[in-house]
């Protein structure tokens, strides 16, 4: 199946060069290209504005192949995270700009990308022909995809590819043999994708089946090493720098824990007990947002409507704010900012005997937001740990700066949204 021509990156690049860079460069010095006199000044903020577009556009491209996220969300951090690391590099080398050429020229860049994006949304439906034997039917269930069920007698167009991006079949299944062997491999001929059921469903939802593990090689889920220094470096740079923002708010909602308790002796922080990387025991930090016994009868897992919730922990638990004080273990190398949740040890003793492969997410360290957290929020009972889990080994597989920022984008969705809050 033949791609629209605003598919390919080098397009929408050369196409957003012409509007977002030249387009501002015209109106607004326009008398100095026609005097012959153009600034050094004008140069270096063409370039720069050259620089932060490109950088935004492969930007988007690397975020938006994550399944599961809304392209649009994704737009004005990505372009916010360009003009930064522009400016940085301006302000360093005391680099001379335009400051309204730069102006004008983000501005369109914004709409632009919006734009751009909103027509690769409705150009990009996924067509997908599928062989109707094994374990094709959680794959019906994968929304914004157009399903076409293939038959052995499918005529194949030799002279045209078939109107599929990709076709699907579960190759493990023994039922596939014969007819279907021939239909696969000549659609495979004519140019069209033949990819197993595992590899589309986890490309499609961001989870890795647990229950077919043993089908996935586990070395390909190692992450690197090398990554895991940089993630250990950026989390530790990260952190200072937004201290200043972090330390008035943490004074803030410590004062309003402590009004609401002053009739007790509860606590501003909880300190309890997690598992950390390698299967390390941990004390992790949090704002207090239950009641003082909540826990007296045992560890039990958070409902949408917990009685056990203040008021203002009902806030900060919505807005993810009670997770600020681990930013202590951050700093202790215990916990890094993005990664799989940090369990209580009761949990994984149950887990570790109920759900498969459920210690394999301990290979890196805990996060204070992961995949799981945005993909699917918090987890009630074993069924929702088991999907969680599957968000986890997903990241731990495709373990990478570009994921961690997406990570990062979604969360201040989620803290802005609520979404998944218990």
């Amino acid at each position: 199946m033949q791609q629209h021509p605003w598919q390919y990156l080098s397009i929408r690049v050369l196409a957003g060069w012409f509007i977002v860079c030249l387009l501002p460069a015209l109106i607004l010095f326009w008398e100095y290209v026609l005097s012959d006199s153009i600034l050094k000044t004008q140069v270096n903020s063409v370039i720069a504005s050259s620089f932060a577009l490109i950088l935004s556009l492969i930007g988007l491209e690397r975020l938006t192949q994550f399944p599961g996220q809304k392209s649009m969300v994704t737009v004005l951090p990505t372009l916010l995270a360009s003009g930064l690391i522009v400016g940085l590099i301006l302000l360093i080398f005391r680099v001379p700009y335009s400051v309204y050429y730069l102006s004008l020229s983000a501005a369109i860049g914004l709409i632009f990308c919006f734009l751009s994006q909103v027509f690769l949304r409705s150009i990009t439906q996924m067509i997908i022909g599928y062989v109707p034997i094994g374990r094709y039917q959680n794959l019906l269930e994968i929304k914004d995809v157009h399903w076409i069920q293939l038959t052995k007698c499918f005529q194949l167009v030799s002279q045209d590819r078939l109107p599929f991006h990709a076709v699907v079949a579960d190759f493990a299944d023994k039922n596939l043999s014969g007819d279907w062997d021939k239909l696969l491999a000549e659609i495979a001929l004519q140019g069209t994708p033949v990819y197993n059921v595992l590899q589309v469903s986890e490309s499609m939802t961001g989870r890795l089946p647990i229950k077919h593990l043993y089908e996935n090689n586990l070395g390909s889920l190692l992450p690197s090493q090398s990554y895991l220094l940089i993630k250990r470096i950026i989390d530790t740079a990260v952190i200072i720098m937004s201290l200043p923002i972090v330390i008035p708010i943490v004074l803030l909602i410590a004062l309003a824990i402590k009004w609401e308790s002053r009739c007790s002796n509860n606590t501003i922080l909880f300190k309890q007990c997690r598992i950390g990387q390698g299967g390390k025991l941990f004390t992790m930090y949090k704002f207090r947002s239950m009641l003082p016994d909540a826990e007296q009868s045992g560890a039990r897992m958070a409902t949408d409507t917990d009685s056990r919730v203040t008021k203002v922990g009902c806030f900060i638990r919505q807005t993810r704010l009670d997770e600020l004080p681990q930013f202590v273990n951050v700093i202790k190398g215990e916990m890094s900012l993005i990664g799989p949740r940090p369990e209580q040890l009761d949990f994984v003793n149950r887990f570790n005997e109920t759900v498969p492969f459920y210690r394999y997410r301990h290979i890196v360290k805990p996060g204070i937001s992961g995949w799981a957290q945005v993909m699917h929020g918090y987890a009630s009972d074993e069924d929702e740990t088991k999907v969680k889990l599957e968000h986890d080994f997903f990241y731990i597989k495709n373990f990478s700066l570009t994921l961690d920022l997406l990570i990062v984008i979604k969360t201040i969705q989620t803290m802005i949204t609520g979404f998944g809050a218990k």
